[in-house]
């Protein structure tokens, strides 16, 4: 019985000693950018290209700095099938315009990497795994997927969001909505909107803020990273609310 007791207060001070080399942060925040196929080449350019806009853009930078910490940890991933999810920036705590310019930069040096299908539940499930391993412990956690398709491969994607609500990560989403399919796709006739209402957002407050355009495109993923940044929601009809 002394051995059992003294192992469980073993185990008991590793994870308070654990648990106290976490980093603080307001906000840790997975961007998971969708980089398949059914992304063409200028589409996928112009979703980097935006990313890295947004991230340097003055709001921003404001929103990060106004939090109660004033930092937040964030990665940048991009996905296509189930097994292709890759950082092109590794987690990195924002807390001021260099921060903020010097991520912007490593996103934007990234090589293209491109790959076949849609897998986003693999994505999600890949995302929830980087929050749980990271280094930080973030008043908030948050998902922000992107994906101008429905899944076509890989893990279902309820089973996914049930991970993300059991770690209590909210995912929120950019549906890109295009008549122009990628090179090797055939176009879905599919409502965008409510394929990610439905399937994809979770959590309380999760929203999805589609983009219909290219210059729509850069616009709203900076007013929806500046507003999940602040903790903010955006007036109803901008948004696709997470059903209940």
């Amino acid at each position: 019985m002394r051995m059992i007791t003294a192992l469980l207060i073993g185990l008991i001070s590793a994870m308070q000693a654990a648990a106290q080399d976490l980093i603080e942060v307001d906000l840790e925040l997975v961007l998971a950018v969708d980089i398949s196929y059914s992304v063409d080449e200028d589409e996928a350019r112009r979703q980097r290209e935006g990313y890295v806009a947004a991230l340097a853009h003055p709001d921003v930078i404001s929103a990060i700095e106004g939090g109660p910490l004033g930092r937040i940890a964030v990665t940048y991933v991009e996905w296509a099938d189930s097994r292709f999810q890759r950082a092109a920036a590794d987690w990195t705590v924002i807390a001021s315009e260099a921060d903020a310019l010097g991520f912007a930069a490593t996103v934007a040096a990234a090589p293209l990497e491109r790959g076949h299908y849609t897998a986003i539940g693999a994505a999600i499930a890949d995302s929830v795994r980087r929050i749980e391993t990271n280094q930080y412990q973030g008043y908030r956690r948050l998902i922000d997927i992107s994906g101008d398709g429905p899944q076509n491969q890989g893990m279902d994607l309820a089973e996914a969001r049930a991970m993300a609500d059991e770690a209590r990560i909210i995912i929120n989403g950019l549906p890109v909505i295009t008549d122009q399919p990628g090179r090797w796709v055939r176009p879905v006739e599919v409502n965008l909107d409510a394929y990610f209402e439905e399937n994809v957002i979770t959590g309380p407050g999760a929203f999805a803020l589609a983009a219909r355009t290219a210059d729509e495109f850069r616009t709203a993923i900076l007013r929806k990273m500046t507003l999940e940044i602040a903790g903010a929601a955006p007036a109803p009809v901008e948004l696709v609310q997470a059903a209940p």
